[in-house]
């Protein structure tokens, strides 16, 4: 009995011995903790607040990423006029109390902004850590010094975003993007302390280059072995590569290793294959710090005469312009808002982004590194002469340095990133530009609208802008020399300082599409992309005739424009005078080789800009998908242009009044003709020619049924039918993901519609539609499009325009459904479930 009893002992003990070991191993041993959730918030100023004793008992309590701004109804009133998005800024504060171990005594731990709009103080436990008036750049403060182990300490943050306006479009407001607290061993890995590259990229091999910078925050030389394996996507070690380091105290040390990659599978936007460089620091046998780098292998090149190519394979970057809001979300980042931006452009043949006109959150270049779109990534809209009365111009002789170096410092691992803009219409393009006599709406004209201008200026400071360009473009050499910088320009001409100061390897062009086709002409031995282009107006639904003539709203830059309604025609016929139609600058991009590529301004409309408009607008015109995420008519341009996916789009709706005569339009591809009829009797067959893009009739309306058919060689490719419909007498939910993760951040993207007795959407309702939800989720915004709408996108309600709305529900953390209801006077409810799981 007793030796059974000894055996158990002995069993139980090497078992209990087991687990320590397997915990011990398993434990992490750099600690990443997001740090989002049981801030308190309060909108307004208290200079004690950073005082840790402070009595937040009455504060509101949330969750980060946080928009303050978009929660209010918009107004005319709000300082940061319809330009800004017609929502208040202000002063917030948040505060949030912690309990650090006091087993992480004697290690290091950080505070991580993802980013704060903008100009936030930082305070831990009373002690101020530093402040940044920078609202894209991602930053950290040490807060070991500062630290109580085993006790509460307390975060506070201001945010100051109340000195409007300080943008040209929608900022918001707030600490909108993500937090996290980071323990390590005070041997470590650096802050973005890894820079990988690649070379001698080929089918059979590549060469990987990683440059590791060691932080040693002891009081004492530190030994360690660096260790570092390439992991293919299914976790598989393919080459490892090991170092012996010495780091002094309280130093930095950077050391690089090179390893070789046999038959490397190559990064693209067709098939973006991801590695993961995984790093160790070992110190006698134990890993104290480990770090991910993403890796991508490609390689790629700008030809002045043939383009762009990536991996050997020449292509067209089919890109985007995107703002930094997701609609009814506000700027509160979320990843699955931005997968389904990225999805739907995706979808349409996009393959490129680019940010305009600021640092992107670090989840839009991972998830762009993940589904394969090439980003032009940019730094700056000003420089030091001022768009917007309060704007970054202000803090650009202190900060540019800095804010430009963690912005290349960040972001220089993604694969994804091929080019560099270190700026967007900046003003020192020209010698002489200010807007101090310029009221607000003629500034919004202005640096919207002038895109035409020609200044044709020399003066003494000419030298000096052209200095500045090449101290932007050395900082970024400096910090990354293996991808090219560029700038958006929207002076086309010669002496631009930008130009002139011989510093961008690309030239980038906004809009002048009249003087293109003489760029090589112009800048012999220079290459080119289109940094911004098209400037279309369209609002989702509604269409303008007669098509075929195209309206300049306004019909110059600088003259306000007023049009009842503030609305813009759907059909491709509505542009701004420096722009062009979407049509024309595909094809120009398409036509001449040496454009490497475009990016469309917009991909999605973004909350403020109204242009052509300002008040009773209060976001933009320009995209090729509305606010809400429901493509406008021209999104099936470019997918029958971009992609291999069978198209017939035909538009617009067949709900008109008798007598009128209604343009009907067809994006196709993948056929001959195209054969109109409407209630089975033809209208005629229409085929592109040269360049064209569309075919087009012109119908009297008729009530009934059109139907198109293209066909390839006589057969038969793809049938599309457009019916009048009757009244509403229901609503349809019908939402993109039915099941999301229980993680209170994932979102159902949930489309309303009005249907009729048969069962049809219905294209011209405009029904309020009232929602609600019960169970494990909750409704985090609302939206439909509709530029002129006023009510809060965080109310559970919301008009139809032009028969759709939108309704977002997010999970609240739980297990278990979320049952959401539609209802609307007169109309039969809708419920859909969504399960959290």
């Amino acid at each position: 009995m007793k030796k059974q009893t000894l055996s158990y002992l002995l069993i139980l003990a090497l078992l209990t011995l087991q687990g320590c070991s397997a915990s011990m191993i398993d434990e992490p041993a750099r600690k990443t903790t997001l740090f989002n959730s049981g801030w308190k918030f309060i909108l307004g100023d208290n200079p004690r607040a950073s005082i840790e004793a402070f009595d937040d008992t009455s504060w509101q309590v949330l969750n980060l990423p946080h928009d303050w701004s978009i929660e209010s109804d918009f107004s005319v009133g709000n300082p940061a006029t319809p330009g800004g998005g017609a929502l208040p800024g202000g002063i917030g504060w948040y505060r949030k109390t912690f309990t650090p171990p006091a087993s992480r005594r004697g290690q290091v731990t950080y505070i991580e902004f993802d980013g704060i709009y903008w100009n936030s103080s930082v305070w831990i436990n009373g002690q101020l850590l530093g402040e940044r008036p920078n609202g894209y750049i991602s930053f950290r403060y040490d807060l070991t010094p500062h630290l109580k182990y085993g006790q509460k300490n307390t975060i506070a943050v201001r945010v100051d975003n109340s000195k409007q306006p300080n943008s040209r479009w929608y900022s918001g407001s707030g600490i909108y993007r993500n937090v996290r607290l980071v323990t390590v061993d005070p041997l470590h890995i650096a802050h973005w302390g890894t820079y990988v590259t690649t070379e001698n990229v080929s089918a059979e091999s590549a060469g990987v280059s990683l440059r590791v910078t060691l932080e040693n925050n002891s009081k004492e030389t530190r030994n360690a072995e660096l260790v570092s394996v390439i992991k293919d996507a299914d976790g598989k070690v393919k080459t490892r590569m090991n170092s012996k380091v010495s780091v002094l105290r309280e130093e930095k040390l950077e050391t690089v290793q090179v390893m070789k990659l046999d038959k490397p599978q190559l990064w693209s936007d067709t098939r973006p294959y991801m590695y993961t460089i995984t790093t160790q620091v070992v110190e006698d046998g134990r890993v104290i710090d480990e770090y991910d780098t993403p890796l991508g292998v490609r390689f790629f090149e700008f030809d002045r005469e043939k383009g762009f190519s990536l991996n050997g394979e020449p292509m067209k970057i089919k890109g985007v312009c995107q703002h930094h809001d997701l609609g009814c979300l506000g700027t509160a980042i979320n990843v699955r808002a931005l997968e389904r931006q990225l999805e739907i452009l995706k979808e349409m043949g996009c393959n490129s982004i680019r940010t305009a006109h600021n640092p992107p959150a670090p989840e839009l270049l991972d998830l762009c590194d993940r589904m394969g779109f090439i980003v032009q990534n940019e730094a700056f809209d000003m420089w030091h002469k001022r768009k917007s009365p309060e704007d970054y111009s202000h803090y650009f002789a202190e900060w540019h340095e800095r804010d430009l170096t963690d912005f290349i410092l960040r972001d220089r691992n993604h694969p994804s990133i091929l080019m560099w803009s270190i700026g967007n219409e900046v003003l020192e393009q020209w010698v002489h530009m200010d807007v101090d006599t310029i009221d607000l709406q003629q500034a919004n004209i202005l640096f919207n609208f002038a895109k035409s201008m020609n200044r044709n200026e020399h003066s003494e400071d000419l030298h000096a802008n052209a200095l500045l360009t090449i101290k932007l473009a050395d900082i970024v050499r400096e910090l990354d020399p293996t991808r090219p910088i560029t700038a958006g320009n929207q002076e086309p001409r010669p002496y631009n300082n930008l130009f002139k100061s011989g510093a961008l390897d690309i030239y980038g062009f906004n809009y002048s599409d009249e003087l293109w086709p003489e760029l090589p002409e112009m800048y012999p031995g220079k290459k080119f992309i289109i940094t911004e282009s098209t400037s279309s107006l369209m609002s989702r639904g509604l269409y303008e005739m007669a098509s075929d003539h195209v309206y300049l709203r306004p019909e110059r830059w600088d003259m306000p424009y007023e049009n009842p309604g503030n609305q813009c025609s759907a059909y491709d016929n509505s542009r701004t005078p420096w722009g062009t139609t979407h049509e024309r600058t595909w094809q120009l991009v398409k036509k001449y080789d040496f454009l490497s590529g475009m990016y469309v301004w917009t991909g999605f409309d973004y909350l403020g800009e109204p242009t052509p408009y300002w008040w009773l607008s209060r976001s933009s015109y320009f995209g090729i998908i509305d606010l809400a995420g429901f493509p406008k008519d021209v999104y099936y341009m470019y997918q029958s242009e971009w992609t291999d996916t069978p198209v017939l789009h035909v538009f617009p709706h067949w709900n008109w009044t008798p007598g009128e005569t209604v343009d009907i339009w067809a994006y196709y591809n993948q056929a001959d003709e195209v054969e109109l009829f409407l209630n089975d009797k033809s209208l005629g067959t229409r085929s592109k020619t040269g360049d064209e893009v569309k075919v087009w009739w012109r119908v009297p309306y008729e009530a009934g049924t059109l139907k198109a058919v293209s066909r390839k060689a006589g057969k038969e490719v793809l049938v599309r039918e457009i019916k009048t419909t009757g009244a509403p007498v229901e609503l349809r939910l019908t939402a993109d993901r039915k099941t999301i993760s229980a993680d209170g951040t994932d979102l159902s993207f949930i489309t309303v519609d009005a249907l009729d007795a048969n069962g049809l959407p219905v294209p011209v309702a405009d029904n309020m539609i009232d929602f609600s939800i019960t169970g494990t989720g909750v409704i985090a915004g609302t939206d439909n499009g509709d530029p002129t709408d006023h009510l809060s996108l965080k109310k559970p309600a919301r008009k139809l325009f032009s028969g759709k709305a939108l309704v977002v529900v997010q999970s609240d953390g739980k297990k278990g459904n979320a049952e959401l209801t539609a209802t609307a006077d007169g109309l039969k409810a809708a419920t859909v479930t969504i399960k959290c799981k």
